[in-house]
């Protein structure tokens, strides 16, 4: 007999069906035993007539019986599968579970954040961990359809490199046979030579930022959206763009993803036809103004003052967006376009929203001499970045692009405290898969 899936017996009332999946409770009432069986489409109540009480949570089961409607007193309106049930005629255990540290049929896990990650391949299976997962999924795809239906081409950029884009020294060094290589802080001098050819580009690229920092927004292992085009006008063409693939993430997570968003209590973020502009003197003056701390003449925005601006534009326009462009040219990557009446600041952009950044971007430098002078005047080694300039000695159009973190998109739309919640297997400096410590522990013994 096929396997029915649960969320397909509602359509089969009356029939007899074999399905499969994981004892998610057990209720055991002598006689008769009630067991919540869930598969990857949902969950179903069971009831047996037979030894089924000798299950436990977590075994894996297979069952035939036959799809009944329940009785009016025992309907429960809040599942989608609450109005039926099956009646079980025979069962056989597919694999047991062992003993499980803590109970994973809670509606929700009241675990401390490490015990939570320390038992990952555990927690996944939990509901509400699950949901986090399902909207990201639906992010990055919301992501990919947009960027497709714009006519920009998916292409995957290495994550060996042997320079890094960004600068800095918060890069990790990889022995690649007798060279010294990185681990890729970024893929945007790749989409920028891809982009010389195929004109509109974009990745889903992980990328690695060896920053020694331990906080509830930063990781060592991203999930990057990059995209970059051609043929621009200006960094507002840049904004549009990105704007219009924001809103069609959060059009395609209202469609797709209401029951998940429900399960946390969680909004869309709320945007306005034109999502706010301000430039960053613009913005640091509404922050001295509204709060009287005086960041003004500051290279960047620090996190309060994100949470600060984000109130403040809320207030004044009903948009939990805002975007700030107009950075100090010196503080950013060398490929960031001037402005050309003010040098001193350039054409980049930041996207805001509940508080923290989401998206970086821009217009980028595309005259090759210009390049040349910046790599200069940032102590580059121009070599190290040979195909990057070829591609521009060759003749590149104007051109720009963005990226968003996933994981920090997940966060902020869900309302997660910490952003290693939305990464199913995160890095940090205290974890790969185990606390560090604990490994370090074990190898001492």
């Amino acid at each position: 007999m096929q396997r029915t899936l649960i969320k397909n017996t509602i359509n089969t009332i009356d029939e007899k069906v074999r399905i499969c999946g994981w004892v998610h409770t057990k209720r055991d009432h002598g006689k008769i035993t009630f067991i919540d069986l869930r598969d990857r489409s949902g969950k179903l109540q069971l009831v047996a007539y037979q030894k089924m009480s000798e299950l436990h949570n977590e075994d894996v089961v297979e069952v035939i019986g036959t799809v009944k409607k329940r009785n009016e007193r025992s309907i429960n309106p809040n599942l989608p599968l609450g109005t039926v049930e099956l009646d079980v005629e025979s069962y056989k255990v597919l694999a047991s579970a062992g003993p499980l540290p803590f109970d994973i049929s809670k509606e929700q896990l009241d675990l401390e954040l490490p015990t939570l990650l320390d038992h990952r391949a555990l927690t996944l299976r939990h509901p509400m961990i699950q949901a986090i997962f399902k909207v990201q999924a639906e992010i990055i795809d919301g992501f990919r359809e947009f960027m497709k239906n714009n006519e920009f081409m998916e292409f995957q950029a290495p994550s060996i490199v042997p320079a890094f884009a960004e600068g800095g020294a918060e890069v990790f060094e990889v022995s690649y046979f007798q060279y010294k290589t990185y681990l890729t802080q970024s893929p945007q001098l790749y989409k920028q030579i891809a982009m010389s050819a195929f004109e509109r580009v974009f990745s889903v690229n992980k990328i690695f930022r060896a920053e020694p920092s331990v906080t509830s927004r930063h990781l060592t292992e991203i999930v990057s959206l990059d995209a970059e085009m051609g043929f621009i006008e200006s960094w507002e063409d840049v904004r549009d763009v990105s704007e219009e693939c924001v809103k069609h993430i959060f059009e395609r997570l209202s469609r797709t993803c209401a029951e998940e968003l429900k399960m946390f209590n969680a909004t869309i973020p709320v945007t306005v036809e034109k999502t706010p502009t301000i430039s960053l003197t613009e913005a640091q003056e509404k922050i001295y103004q509204s709060t009287g701390r005086d960041v003004r003449g500051e290279k960047d925005l620090n996190p309060e003052d994100e949470r600060d601006l984000c109130e403040i534009v809320f207030k004044e326009t009903g948009s939990e967006l805002v975007f700030v462009y107009g950075y100090p040219t010196m503080k950013k990557p060398f490929y960031v376009y001037p402005q050309p009446d003010n040098p001193e600041f350039n054409e980049g952009i930041d996207l805001l929203c509940r508080g923290v950044e989401w998206l970086s971007g821009g217009r980028r430098i595309n005259d090759y001499q210009q390049l040349i002078d910046h790599v200069e005047k940032w102590n580059m080694d121009p070599s190290k970045i040979r195909m990057f300039l070829e591609a521009f000695s060759y003749g590149v159009p104007p051109e720009g692009g963005f990226a968003f973190g996933a994981e920090r998109i997940t966060k902020q739309i869900l309302g997660l405290s910490n952003i290693r919640e939305a990464t199913m297997f995160p890095r940090d400096m205290e974890r790969v898969d185990f606390r560090l410590s604990s490994i370090q522990e074990s190898s001492n013994e």
